[in-house]
């Protein structure tokens, strides 16, 4: 008898994340079959075997899942009842509809997180202005579906900001989308809790991270985040932990996390903790592992959805920085910064997406780890916005 071939895990989405599963799908000797709308996606310019056709189209799902082992998502917006379909029809889905609705819907995850008793922001449903009022300004309006990297998020101080969220909600109301208002958090800081977990049950959980936002997108990461309270961090873990086995979550989860300062109790704790959304997938925030860490994100949700021994998330360096390499108008062929950035830091880890430029678009990310915290930060920064164009003619 010939030998068995691997099994074939189906991703849905051409984006960087699939891309990025590529790699140590390779290593493992795992075969991807992936679902793209667009033939020269970022991930099909690494994966052969690929379908065409969107993640709303069960008959392209069907096609992509057709002899798959299991069928997993590099974002969150395949509809339930089409993974529910493809279940039935003996794919497994990981992670399955009942968990992925609760990154998929922000209303359905804070009802969730609330019963829980899993700390976050205050919190309603609202569909007036009048009612934005009765929550109380300022605060945060967020559309419940489809929103990411700042977009469906409004800062609302006075009771006019509320008009175009409301609108936007009402034109969305087919589709399921609501508007969830916030308390506008007085953090003092973002972290990020990132978990993987198996459906055997085992889990692991990385160093917890500090994650900076420019124009509400993920522009920079710390790993492990700096001068964070060991039992904090710990605390933070337990909480994704808790989260990833309540909700049956197999694959990455990222809990991104306000830190913010606590009420004086007596106890000496100085911060606390407050969960800001989910996200059930690799995660930019997790993007340091790839060269920070014993496993990858990408390699330990590919071993998860095959159910198998997680890898070690422990960290291989002392600091690890990421930061993002954003579009500008400045920015021009990618393949041109390698001169300078390889010359200049030849230990720099350099990942880009194959993506066309422009402003405001994630294009790639570069890694620098080190004992030097300052000096990775430098060397990080320096990178992106050599790569990205900001750093004009500078030849150093």
């Amino acid at each position: 008898m010939g030998v068995q071939p691997a099994p074939v895990v189906a991703v849905v989405g051409g984006g960087q994340l699939a891309r990025m599963l590529a790699e140590p799908a390779a290593a493992l000797g795992v075969p991807l079959r992936l679902l793209t709308d667009d033939d020269a996606s970022s991930a099909a310019q690494v994966l052969r075997d690929r379908v065409v056709g969107h993640h709303t189209d069960l008959d392209a799902l069907r096609r992509v899942a057709d002899g798959a082992a299991v069928l997993t998502v590099e974002h969150e917006h395949v509809p339930g009842e089409h993974l529910r379909a493809l279940a039935e029809a003996g794919v497994p889905t990981r992670p399955g509809p009942d968990a992925l609705v609760h990154a998929q819907d922000k209303g359905v995850m804070r009802e969730r997180m609330a019963a829980l008793g899993v700390p976050g922001p205050r919190s309603a449903i609202v569909a007036d202005r009048a009612a934005v009022e009765a929550f109380g300004l300022p605060c945060v309006l967020k559309t419940t579906r489809g929103g990411y990297d700042g977009r469906g998020v409004w800062v609302v101080r006075e009771p006019a900001d509320a008009d175009e969220p409301l609108r936007v909600a009402a034109e969305q109301a087919d589709a399921g989308v609501r508007l969830l208002a916030e308390e506008l958090v007085d953090f003092r800081r973002e972290l990020s809790a990132l978990v993987v977990r198996a459906p055997s049950g085992q889990a692991a959980a990385y160093p917890v991270v500090q994650s900076t936002q420019r124009d509400g997108i993920c522009h920079e990461v710390v790993a492990p985040a700096p001068d964070l309270d060991p039992d904090l961090a710990v605390e933070a873990q337990q909480l994704a932990l808790r989260v990833a086995g309540e909700l049956d979550v197999t694959g990455v989860l990222a809990v991104e996390l306000f830190e913010t300062q606590a009420p004086s109790t007596g106890s000496g704790r100085r911060h606390r903790l407050l969960v800001n959304e989910l996200a059930m997938r690799p995660h930019n925030t997790g993007h340091w592992t790839q060269d920070g860490a014993v496993t990858s994100q990408f390699e330990n949700h590919l071993r998860a959805v095959l159910d198998l021994p997680l890898g070690a998330p422990s960290a291989r360096e002392r600091w690890t920085v990421m930061v993002n390499v954003l579009g500008s108008e400045h920015t021009t062929r990618l393949h041109d910064g390698y001169p300078h950035a390889m010359a200049r830091d030849p230990r720099l880890r350099v990942h880009l997406y194959g993506k066309e430029p422009r402003p405001g678009r994630k294009l790639g990310h570069v890694n620098a780890y080190g004992d030097d915290l300052d000096d990775c930060l430098e060397r990080a920064r320096h990178a992106a916005a050599w790569f990205s164009g900001d750093l004009g003619d500078e030849s150093e």
